[in-house]
């Protein structure tokens, strides 16, 4: 029988309970969702998020731009995030009901921060931020350990920024980075230990397009508080869902 490479039945000849077995089937939805290439209503959707993004203050997109390199280069560093050792012997079960724990943790921490921060108005919305980078990175720290991954590996590290590329890039970007790590061990090898290779500008520059519009309005005073809560809500459901999967993908391989 003939497989998509990127779409292997892992488990092909091995018994699977009904979990692994739903979990395979969501994550081969999730492959097809990340496959698909771009429309041409995406690409009209980041031609008016460029427009918008030309309203932005250049200060404001300074903090911003600043705020996303120094998160990569600490997550790049292996310093300041700390995480629990990484998770062995441990059904994929119980790995995903500690994920279900971690979320719903960050995501309540991300809604507390968006709607505080979203009430008091654009100079203390600005600082949301960085707070939101934090809690999303050591979400990521959080779900790499869950599935046996160990973050004080540089690669591990390198592979969270990709995870979280994929949550939060235009559509092109995202098919560009899903193929990256979909083949990770290989993609990984050739790649420099320089951290000062990683490339900043294009990281920046895509987290800061998708979640521009819906912070944006965060601090607007009036709607912010709501606007603040609902997308940082989402913007943690969106990383939630993006991890689980391409952590699915890693577990699956190492299976074979």
């Amino acid at each position: 029988m003939h497989h998509d490479n990127n779409k292997i039945n892992f488990y092909e000849g091995k018994n699977m309970n009904d979990y692994e077995n739903n979990a395979l089937k969501e994550m081969f939805i999730w492959q097809d969702k990340m496959k698909k290439e771009p429309s041409f209503s995406s690409d009209m959707a980041k031609g008016l998020q460029n427009k918008m993004n030309n309203l932005i203050p250049g200060k404001v997109q300074d903090i911003i731009n600043a705020s996303i390199e120094n998160m990569a280069k600490l997550v790049l560093t292996g310093s300041e995030y700390t995480s629990n050792p990484p998770l062995t012997n441990s059904s994929l079960y119980d790995r995903e009901n500690s994920a279900r724990k971690s979320i719903d943790f960050y995501r309540k921490a991300a809604t507390v921060s968006g709607a505080g921060t979203g009430a008091s108005g654009f100079l203390v919305g600005l600082a949301d931020f960085p707070i939101l980078l934090s809690l999303k990175v050591k979400f990521l720290y959080e779900m790499a350990s869950i599935y046996g991954f160990d973050v004080s590996n540089y690669k591990e590290r390198l592979y969270i920024l990709y995870v979280f590329q994929l949550a939060f890039s235009s559509d092109k970007r995202r098919l560009e980075i899903y193929k990256q790590i979909s083949n990770w061990d290989n993609y990984v090898r050739d790649l420099p230990t320089d951290i000062d290779s990683f490339d900043w500008r294009t990281f920046q520059q895509e987290y800061r397009d998708y979640i521009d519009l819906a912070k944006m309005l965060q601090l607007v005073p009036g709607i912010g508080m709501a606007v603040g809560a609902y997308a940082n809500y989402k913007l943690m459901n969106k990383l939630y869902d993006t991890a689980l999967n391409a952590y699915r993908l890693r577990i699956f391989r190492k299976s074979l």
